[in-house]
């Protein structure tokens, strides 16, 4: 359920219905918007139980109403105003489309700078890389972990990019947490409800990837388990979902981009070069996430493609990675956006 203030409620008449919610129980979420302030109600039985406590019979109280979404801090219907949320000098759901770009796994230090560089040069503000990598076969390779960490701080601290790098389960979360900006949740872990639960106790904003046989309503439900734990700091990333089609590796699902600006106030980012897995279709799939509405895009390159220990198919070149930049560059102009932002 969700209360609905006037327009001009007094702090003490939002205070007073605070107050009365929590002497019953609820969890209790506000929403500040430009008008009115919301407070989403959560618990078992609020439908029952709301209509006898009174609450639309206290002063400032406009109206008391169901949420219809089995997501509730997630959607629009508890926040109806778009999440913006700072991540260094970088803002994230806001007017600029922010770009992650680098190497699906760190491999050595010469390469994750050479790439750090080239997303920098290109307008990239965040630098992605894995240092800790889920692989379907035991035989490929894992990742540095924490070697790879300390090698994309060194990174960060000469470029000035921010970081983004994946946790894999709970028992690295707390490192990959002390060394990254923005904490990944990958695919194959998007309903890990455990990892949900702990990334949502962080401060600090969580990229939740959609899993591959994931449903939209499924992966909205896996951001609330984030989300309930305290942390509304969540973008969401399309990846890319199994289908019966095999020329890609994914479906890349270009349409629940519009959709989840519809259903959601959190940003949304799209990823083509796991959503196609060849490096041919990735520009032209990021031009038209950009054209979507995409919020973002998580983009993987390479020093050289041809090397590299992890998904060198789907990764782009330094020089393939600034013309596919200056290509949406264009197209956010157009839609009155640009690429990439400093609060400086």
């Amino acid at each position: 359920m969700i209360v609905v203030m006037n327009h001009n409620a007094s702090k003490e008449q939002v205070q007073s219905v605070l107050k009365r919610l929590d002497k019953e129980g609820f969890q209790v979420h506000i929403s500040e918007g430009e008008s009115r302030t919301i407070i989403g109600v959560i618990g078992q039985n609020t439908k029952e139980i709301l209509p006898k406590l009174a609450i639309q019979a206290l002063p400032g109280v406009e109206k008391v109403v169901p949420i219809l979404q089995p997501f509730k801090l997630a959607g629009r219907e508890m926040k109806p105003d778009d999440s913006v949320f700072q991540v260094g000098n970088i803002v994230i759901g806001a007017n600029d489309v922010q770009v992650a770009a680098g190497p699906c796994a760190v491999e050595s230090r010469e390469q994750i700078l050479e790439a750090a560089w080239a997303a920098k040069q290109s307008g990239a503000n965040i630098l992605r890389g894995g240092a800790y990598k889920p692989r379907t076969s035991p035989y490929s390779f894992q990742g540095l972990e924490e070697e790879g960490l300390k090698l994309l701080a060194e990174a960060k601290e000469e470029t000035g990019l921010a970081i983004i790098t994946e946790a894999t389960d709970t028992s690295n979360l707390k490192i990959v947490a002390e060394y990254a900006d923005i904490v990944q949740i990958g695919a194959r872990n998007m309903q890990n409800f455990h990892l949900l639960k702990e990334a949502g106790k962080l401060n600090k904003p969580i990229m939740l990837k959609r899993g591959g046989n994931a449903t939209i309503e499924e992966w909205l439900l896996a951001a609330e388990y984030i989300m309930s734990s305290g942390n509304n700091q969540v973008i969401l990333c399309e990846r890319g979902i199994r289908t019966f089609e095999v020329a890609t590796r994914n479906t890349f699902d270009l349409s629940c981009i519009p959709l989840l600006k519809h259903l959601t106030h959190l940003p949304v980012f799209a990823d083509p070069s796991h959503g196609t897995g060849n490096w041919k279709l990735v520009p032209a799939m990021a031009r038209a996430a950009v054209a979507a509405g995409a919020d973002g895009l998580m983009v993987e390159i390479h020093p050289c493609p041809s090397e590299a220990l992890s998904d060198g198919p789907q990764s782009l070149t330094p020089e393939n990675f600034s013309i596919m930049m200056e290509d949406i560059k264009k197209i956010a102009n157009v839609l009155g956006r640009s690429v990439g932002n400093s609060s400086d």
